[in-house]
């Protein structure tokens, strides 16, 4: 009991950019795992992952405001950081990073990140800014952290794409993806989810079992262009969801040509005011 204790209490906890700097300015082999905070086991898998295949596992807590298109949305967000650092040592995770915006944000000029035209799709037509916020904030996290590795979910696997870009293109960092982690009744789980009640989290999970449904119809029919049209509007019918996007789109390039290629069907919906997106 007395040696487990010890391994928990290994974790170091830094605040400070100069702090961060001494830890890990020997480390070779770092797992970075971006988070924003309000831990569930979705992100428990993604530093599992990092630890098996990075000698040491930093993780950052940051709730970055320039990716929120919704001010409410930024104040709403989920927050729970001491029930956080209590799951990251039970983990045994050996570096937690909780900067402030300013750290972050340290006033120096950067170059702008901006989306291509052809980039606007899915939450980047709807979220105006998002990923623009989303790419510059890891950019500087991987300036500052130079990992070998980040580790990214692909729930929101549009984000994982245009980071992996990104990030790749401009640093020595590989960004790894990891499966949707989904909990018994198949709702992948959430930071947003701590927003709905029992009922809502249910109807989540018959949405989702829908759509995985769905997903194989078409495949089966991946000519008939009209399909989507009616599986959108059955689900608005069935659930009283209010759907933002319902689009197939190919792994490769994300584009509408599924044709002979791998596919995801991604979604968008509104369900007691809150936004989840999925993919199938």
């Amino acid at each position: 009991m007395f040696y487990l204790l010890i391994l928990i209490l290994q974790m170091k906890l830094i605040r400070q950019i100069t702090d961060l700097n001494k830890a890990i300015s020997n480390q070779k082999e770092l797992g970075f795992v971006p988070t924003m905070g309000s831990l569930h086991k979705g992100h428990a898998s993604l530093i599992n992952s990092s630890k098996r295949k990075c000698k040491k596992t930093l993780v950052s807590i940051f709730v970055n405001p320039t990716q929120f298109n919704n001010a409410n949305d930024f104040k709403t967000y989920p927050r729970n950081l001491n029930e956080d650092i209590k799951l990251l040592k039970i983990l045994k995770v050996d570096f937690l990073y909780i900067p402030t915006v300013s750290q972050i944000y340290n006033n120096k000029e950067r170059k702008v990140t901006r989306l291509k035209k052809s980039q606007k799709i899915l939450c980047a037509k709807f979220r105006k800014g998002h990923f623009e916020g989303v790419l510059d904030v890891l950019s500087r996290f991987t300036n500052i952290i130079k990992p070998k590795n980040i580790f990214m979910g692909e729930k929101d696997y549009q984000q994982f794409f245009l980071v992996r870009k990104f990030i790749e293109r401009k640093y020595k960092t590989k960004v790894i993806s990891c499966k949707t982690i989904r909990d018994s009744n198949k709702v992948a789980l959430s930071s947003r989810n701590s927003l709905l009640d029992l009922e809502n989290l249910n109807t989540v999970g018959k949405i989702s079992l829908t759509l995985t449904k769905f997903k194989n119809l078409i495949k089966k029919n991946i000519k008939n262009k009209k399909l989507i049209k009616k599986i959108k509007i059955d689900l608005i019918k069935k659930f009283k969801i209010k759907i933002e996007y319902l689009e197939c789109r190919n792994t490769y390039n994300l584009s509408t040509n599924i044709m002979n290629k791998p596919f995801k069907l991604f979604v968008a919906y509104y369900i007691n005011n809150v936004r989840l997106i999925d993919n199938f």
